[in-house]
Parts: structure tokens; C-alpha cells; sequence
């Protein structure tokens, strides 16, 4: 029987967030990836609001790179009317691929030619932190409990699922895998599968056919997703029809992060950043940077945070039935070549 939790607690634990103090009331955007998903959409907006219930010095804006409005510029729009002209921005995103380098930033130059006196302050993405850490280690200590564990099945006869979302980036793949693999040492669990939802490889269904050559007695899927959305209960859906084939395996859903105290705290550290100008983003990696550089792709821009580059829809974030990656062939061919 698959179990699906939920963590309805969370949100009333959030008045005992201490956030450290601004060194500015300067205003911050909350930019989400966007969804046609109301749940999804509102899960952005719900955030939103609760950050800013923590602290009313300042306006906190929430809107969205797509699919869905507040659009990145109707927030700058609002911030401009209310009479600022020095904006925080904030990714609301867990890994910095193509949207975090690209797409966001690209946005904000289309703001600044409608507002050029506007000056932005772009923020870091939430990244591996160790407050998330602290998140999914509690709740995966929580899953031992009798009422999440009835059968009392051990650590090592467990796997680990282990989803992301799935990126064009593979620096932002890569960290995936190292986020798992941190989650994973010294858990006592039998081991750790890494896998996606969409656009890069493995997929979920690869994840559960290599979790299946462990013999476990149980499975864990942890979808690493800030909100729900399509993607997280594709996750779901996914995990069900594989329980119904496997019965003889127990299985348990967890839930995406949602409204976690601990967002908050890492949430505050990187508003800190943009206003010290403190954000530091690691490109070693980043393709497009290396594109620059004429060492991998066909793209020949440099790679910064105050550049203009088309928003294109490559990916198969909120587009389930569209997927340009699917072919594993086709996906190496292209994955290293930039926009």
C-alpha cells in the first residue's frame, strides 16, 4: 500500500521562525518557476505571504517566470508604483540551471527597459543548504515511526528514491546527485537512487527498476520540488502504478517541502546576500559560461547576470505530453549545446 504524507503542522510552527534582521527595507521579488497547476500556482503565493507575515518592514513580491501571472515584470511594475526604484530578487528555486543564469535574468532586462532607473539586486538560489538537509532528515526519521512503518522494515532493507525535477543544465543535474548522496550518507539505508522526472536521464521509472535489483522490503520516494505542481503528482501517480505491480514492496510517497520553517531561514540568508552583495554562485561548471569560451555548444554570449538572451521553452516543466529529451541519443547529442 502506497502512503502519501502530509505535514499540515508546518505551517503553524512558522510563527516560531527568529529571522536575522535586514540591513535594508528594500522590497524583494519572489520569482517562482510559474505552473497552470492552481496548486502549484497558489503554493508560490501561500509562501509568499507567509515570508512576508514574518516581516513587514518591506514589500514581498511574489511572481513568475511563466505559464502564469504575476509576471516578473508586473511585480517590478508594483514596486515602481509604490515608489521604489531598488529591487532584492529572489529565485525561488532549488538549483541554479538554465532558469536561474538565463530566463530570470533575461526578465529582468526586459523590466529594466521599461524601468531603467530600477536598479536589481539578484539573489541566490536556495542550493544545498543544511537546513534542508535538516528538513528531509527529520522527515525521513519520522517514517520510522510505527504509523509510517507498520511492518517495522529496517534502514537496510530500504531504498531511497531519490526524484528531481530534471534540468538542460547539467551542473544543476550534477547537484542533484550530490544532494542524494549527502541525504543518503550515514542514513543506514540500503542505498540511493537518483532519478528525474523530465527532460534529463534517469527517469523515475529507470529509478524504480534499479531500486527493484535490491530485493528491498521497502522504497522511500523523495520528490526534491519546493511545491506541488504537475510534476509532483505525475510523481504520485507513478509511485501508485508501481505499487499496484510490486505488492509485495512497501512504499511511501513523501511530500514536496512546501511552507517549512527551515525555507524561511535560507530563504532570509539569501535576501541578506543581495543586500550586503554578498552573493556568490559557483560557473566552473555552468555551459554557458564554458560556451563563452568556445570549449562545448554553438552559443558564443558571455555568461553573466546582467545579459539579455531569448526565453526559449525547451524543457517539459509543465508540458508532460512535450519532451525534445526523451531519447537518451538525442539527449547527449544536445545537452551540452546552449540556447
Amino acid at each position: 500500500m502506497t502512503i502519501a504524507l502530509t505535514y499540515p503542522l508546518e505551517n503553524h510552527a512558522l510563527h516560531s521562525v527568529a529571522l536575522k534582521p535586514l540591513p535594508f527595507q528594500r522590497p524583494v521579488l519572489l520569482v517562482g518557476h510559474g505552473s497552470r497547476d492552481a496548486d502549484g500556482r497558489q503554493s508560490l503565493l501561500d509562501f509568499a505571504a507567509a515570508y512576508q507575515a514574518l516581516d513587514r518592514s518591506r514589500p514581498v513580491v511574489p511572481c513568475f517566470l511563466e505559464l502564469t501571472e504575476p509576471t516578473i515584470l508586473q511585480g517590478v511594475d508594483r514596486c515602481v508604483t509604490e515608489g521604489y526604484t531598488d529591487l532584492s530578487v529572489l529565485p525561488i528555486l532549488l538549483f541554479a540551471a538554465r532558469h536561474n543564469k538565463f530566463d530570470v535574468t533575461n526578465e529582468l532586462d526586459r523590466a529594466r527597459q521599461h524601468h531603467d532607473s530600477v536598479k536589481f539586486h539578484y539573489g541566490r538560489h536556495f542550493g544545498i543548504a543544511p537546513e534542508i538537509l535538516d528538513l528531509w532528515r527529520s522527515r525521513l526519521t519520522e517514517l520510522d515511526q510505527p504509523q509510517w512503518n507498520p511492518h517495522g522494515i529496517a534502514r537496510q532493507d530500504t531504498v531511497l528514491l531519490f526524484v528531481g525535477r530534471g534540468s538542460s543544465d547539467p551542473d544543476a543535474n550534477g547537484d542533484v546527485f550530490k544532494l542524494a548522496r549527502i541525504v543518503w550518507e550515514g542514513s543506514g539505508y540500503q542505498t540511493v537512487e537518483t532519478c528525474f522526472i523530465g527532460i534529463t536521464h534517469p527517469r523515475l521509472e529507470e529509478g524504480f527498476r534499479r531500486a527493484y535489483l535490491y530485493n528491498p522490503k521497502r522504497i522511500i520516494v523523495l520528490p526534491y520540488f519546493l511545491f506541488t505542481g504537475v510534476l509532483v503528482k505525475k510523481i504520485y501517480d507513478i509511485t501508485a502504478q508501481q505499487q499496484a505491480h510490486h505488492a509485495d514492496v512497501s512504499m511511501v510517497c513523501l511530500p514536496e517541502m512546501g511552507m517549512h520553517p527551515d525555507l524561511f531561514t535560507v530563504l532570509r540568508e539569501r535576501e541578506i546576500e543581495t543586500q550586503l552583495g554578498q552573493v556568490q554562485m559557483n560557473c566552473e561548471l555552468c555551459k554557458f559560461r564554458l560556451a563563452a569560451k568556445g570549449e562545448v555548444g554553438h552559443d558564443h554570449h558571455a555568461h553573466g547576470h546582467d545579459h539579455g538572451h531569448a526565453h526559449g521553452h525547451d524543457h517539459g516543466h509543465d508540458h508532460p505530453a512535450i519532451d525534445p529529451y526523451a531519447d537518451p541519443v538525442h539527449y547527449h547529442d544536445r545537452i551540452w549545446q546552449t540556447p
